[in-house]
């Protein structure tokens, strides 16, 4: 393991119903790791309860919550618990045994080395073991990597609702706790929010791993939420880098792009039905004044996404970076 010191790093897991798993969960977290935060969500068959009888690992606490949080309120107040324990690093990762313990060095290499904040795991980075994952699992992440990609901005990562994640201290002290979702938005939100810090993310190549277990995420269920949210983080996130932090070149393509579109389409379609009801064909000089703006603006457009794939955050707010 890399690093100009010896740093404090804190493991949380976030349980709801994970008594089957999460002993040989912590069991499998090596001795690199300083402390390990269970937090049990108000969880029914009492993973908390299980942990603190049967656990006799010293580097271990147990949060119990009163009431249900979510995955994203129980990983909240494991980061914030990690603060107050002086974490520099702090690693998350699930307690139903999808995500191998083994890997955590390679994942806070990277902010070890401070070259970046935020680090998460990839599983559709080796293609061997996607054999192993439930088809409507890849078209789902095909489907939301995109979204989060439009709505975080950083167009370089994949698989943003993987939970395998770790942060350096000088990101996480930064987090608006209040306003990161609660749900299983959370880790698109994290991205997000991290964005608006301009973090730099990480990708980490991982292994799917899939046992028995199943997932409480179900696409069906979320897919409207979560498409309702990506839209209003886009928006928030486009108007604040490209019209509140700077204004540029971009936000004026952006501008003048939709414009120049809309314009394009509304007056292409009333002089389409105009002709309709008529019977009497469109001049050329009304096709070009519908077509020209559209492909105008629709150049416009290309051109700020152009700008904005390469706007990611290069610059980490890691103290550790050279």
């Amino acid at each position: 393991m890399s690093g100009k010191s010896n740093p404090s790093i804190v493991v949380v897991i976030p349980c709801y119903q994970e008594t089957a798993r999460i002993l040989n969960v912590i069991k499998a977290i090596g001795k690199e790791i300083n402390r390990i935060i269970v937090i049990d969500d108000a969880c029914p068959d009492g993973t908390g309860a299980l942990v603190k009888e049967k656990c006799t690992d010293k580097r271990v606490e147990v949060l119990i919550h009163e009431s249900n949080t979510g995955v994203g309120g129980a990983t909240m107040s494991g980061y914030k618990r990690a603060i107050e324990e002086g974490a520099e690093i702090i690693v998350k990762i699930d307690g139903d045994g999808q995500m191998d313990p083994t890997l955590i060095s390679d994942l806070i290499a990277p902010l070890l080395d401070g070259l970046a904040d935020y680090t998460k795991g990839n599983r559709f980075y080796n293609l061997d073991g996607l054999s192993d994952m439930p088809r409507v699992r890849i078209f789902g992440n095909l489907m939301l990597s995109f979204a989060s990609k439009v709505s975080s901005g950083y167009w370089n990562i994949f698989d943003p609702t993987n939970g395998f994640t770790a942060i350096h201290i000088d990101a996480a002290r930064r987090l608006p706790f209040e306003k990161i979702d609660s749900g299983f938005f959370f880790e698109s939100d994290m991205l997000f929010r991290l964005n608006m810090m301009r973090g730099v993310v990480v990708d980490i190549p991982m292994p799917a791993r899939y046992g028995d277990e199943e997932s409480s995420l179900k696409i069906r269920n979320v897919i409207l939420s979560f498409a309702i949210r990506h839209y209003v983080n886009a928006v928030k996130r486009v108007f604040y880098n490209y019209f509140i932090r700077d204004f540029g070149i971009a936000s004026i393509e952006l501008v003048l792009g939709k414009l120049l579109l809309l314009f394009g389409v509304l007056y292409g379609t009333l002089s389409w039905g105009e002709s309709a009801q008529t019977g009497i064909p469109a001049t050329a000089g009304t096709v070009i004044l519908a077509a020209l703006p559209i492909i105008l603006g629709s150049q416009m457009l290309m051109a700020f996404l152009n700008f904005d794939t390469k706007n990611v955050p290069s610059k980490p707010l890691n103290s550790r970076a050279p």
